[in-house]
């Protein structure tokens, strides 16, 4: 069977979706080569806008030029191939609407969460343009055309059923895996000089509304009133206007370590190093910081939420997301004593109950099923 296993943009800066996508592949050729011939497709990112002079640098031209190269250009490069693989495996949900120029009975995609339909099937909780709605309604009519649609959690395909997004019967359960970067065996020499000797909380991932970087950031404040030479590391994404104004008014600032693009490794090794890892979303689809921050051995504590208890277990301390107190009291009982979270065994027992291994046999054996081998 030949597969083509459909990517993201690089240029999109998600690098949880690439990760996904990469572990995939690596799995694929590496564990199904016998029965399985698995091709990453990708075209190039064509900039249009950014290339004029004094409007290429602004955010409406990446925007600009990310909607041409989603809705345009990788259309036009798959039907060039569309006779060239038999299945075809769309590894994010948001580009779904390639499934339109597809086979759909030869096609899947993984929905990783339903973010991407929120203003259809909740507009009153998030209102958007006409022109927004419209391109979210035309990915999911890509991914309700698809034979298989992947999805991570028990919480993810509640929340599909819930809205009626998708047929029950097409629905595969595919839960996400560990990198092997992140284990207890990180390298601590490969941590960058600027990250202090000091105590400090890691938060990573992006800046997005859902992440609620409000809470982080005024639970670090009150925190570090209790200890003035705590420091917080915070890995990816990048300030809005608000959070700044937020960091500014909170007067932590000189406590924050913001760091973008790391490997792997080092983020492993920041996770070992962290007095406790912070997890503050109001929502999420999986939440791969929970386990890659548990098989390295961290401490997570993180919102109490469904989807976290569900991938997190015993081996987390939870929160109410906006109870800024029951933070704050976590997190100084972690400080003043680690032992008080759950036991060493038990986080890395919950890790290995992830591998993308797995991921990869599962989503293998659906395509082959799907072919009838």
């Amino acid at each position: 069977m030949r597969l083509a296993i459909i990517c993201d943009y690089p240029e999109e800066n998600w690098p949880s979706m690439d990760l996904c996508a990469q572990m995939l592949l690596k799995q694929l050729q590496s564990e199904h080569s016998a029965s399985i011939q698995t091709s990453q497709i990708c075209p190039i990112f064509n900039r249009r806008f950014q290339q004029i002079p004094q409007f290429g640098k602004k955010q409406f031209a990446y925007n600009s030029d990310r909607l041409l190269n989603r809705f345009w250009d990788y259309p036009q490069y798959l039907k060039q191939l569309v006779t060239d693989f038999d299945f075809y495996h769309i590894a994010d949900h948001s580009y779904a609407h390639l499934a339109h120029v597809l086979p759909p009975e030869r096609t899947g995609v993984y929905c990783h969460d339903i973010d991407a339909f929120r203003s259809l099937v909740e507009p009153g909780k998030e209102p958007r343009p006409g022109w927004y709605q419209a391109m979210s309604r035309r990915i999911l009519h890509g991914l309700q055309s698809c034979s298989l649609v992947f999805y991570s959690t028990a919480e993810v395909r509640k929340q599909i059923e819930h809205y009626q997004l998708v047929e029950p019967s097409r629905l595969v359960h595919a839960p996400l895996g560990i990198a092997p970067e992140f284990s207890m065996n990180s390298d601590l020499d490969i941590l960058l000089p600027q990250i202090p000797k000091q105590p400090f909380l890691l938060h990573v991932g992006s800046c997005i509304p859902r992440k609620r970087i409000d809470i982080l950031l005024e639970v670090f404040a009150q925190v570090r009133k209790i200890y003035p030479e705590l420091q917080l590391v915070k890995v990816s994404g990048d300030w809005t206007p608000n959070q700044q104004q937020q960091i500014t008014q909170l007067n932590i600032g000189d406590a924050i370590i913001h760091l973008q693009d790391l490997q792997r490794a080092t983020i492993a090794a920041l996770y070992q190093q962290a007095s406790a890892v912070l997890l503050t979303s109001e929502a999420e689809g999986f939440g791969l910081p929970v386990i890659e921050a548990l098989a390295c051995g961290g401490i997570v504590v993180a919102s109490d939420i469904p989807v976290l208890r569900e991938v997190g277990g015993e081996a987390v301390m939870y929160c109410s997301i906006t109870d800024i107190s029951a933070w704050v009291q976590t997190i100084e009982q972690v400080l003043a004593n680690p032992i008080t979270a759950p036991h060493l065994n038990l986080r890395l027992h919950q890790a290995q109950k992830y591998s993308w291994s797995n991921h990869a046999e599962i989503i293998a054996q659906s395509y082959l099923r799907l072919a009838h081998i």
